[in-house]
């Protein structure tokens, strides 16, 4: 349903384009602090969709269960090819992205490696993958 609403829509659209230049966006006319409140909002209902979900699979409710979730989240995004500067990204290749962070996780767990390895193996990959995004578009912006 995302990926439809963030390709075929005008909503979508206008997410995409306050993503890669706000000032440019607002300057042909589309209502920013409109596409700001519905961005939020979403962000808001997907945060408590996915708390419940947490809450629902540990069976109990603790307000440290969400910790440590941010870097699979952001690296998730950066290996899905979404971009540091913004107004790139498919939902597909954020799930995609996804799928190679759950299997990082999963192996350093089935192979016993420490807790800290796995933030510092997490760190690295999301690390490369932001510097990959930041040497090809220095590149595309050159040419």
């Amino acid at each position: 349903m995302y990926g439809y609403i963030s390709s075929k829509t005008t909503v979508g659209r206008h997410f995409y384009a306050v993503g890669g230049n706000e000032k440019a966006t607002r300057l042909s006319g589309i209502n920013t602090n409109r596409v700001y409140f519905l961005a939020y909002l979403n962000m808001g209902f997907l945060s408590a969709i996915a708390g419940m979900l947490t809450i629902a699979r540990l069976t109990s409710a603790q307000p440290t269960y969400g910790a440590n979730y941010e870097m699979d989240a952001i690296g998730a995004c950066f290996i899905g090819g979404a971009s540091a500067y913004g107004g790139i990204g498919t939902i597909p290749g954020v799930i995609v992205g996804a799928v190679l962070m759950g299997v990082i996780n999963l192996g350093m767990s089935i192979m016993s490696v420490d807790a800290n390895y796995q933030k510092v193996v997490k760190g690295l990959v999301l690390l490369a993958a932001v510097i990959f995004d930041v040497v090809s578009k220095r590149g595309e912006r050159k040419a």
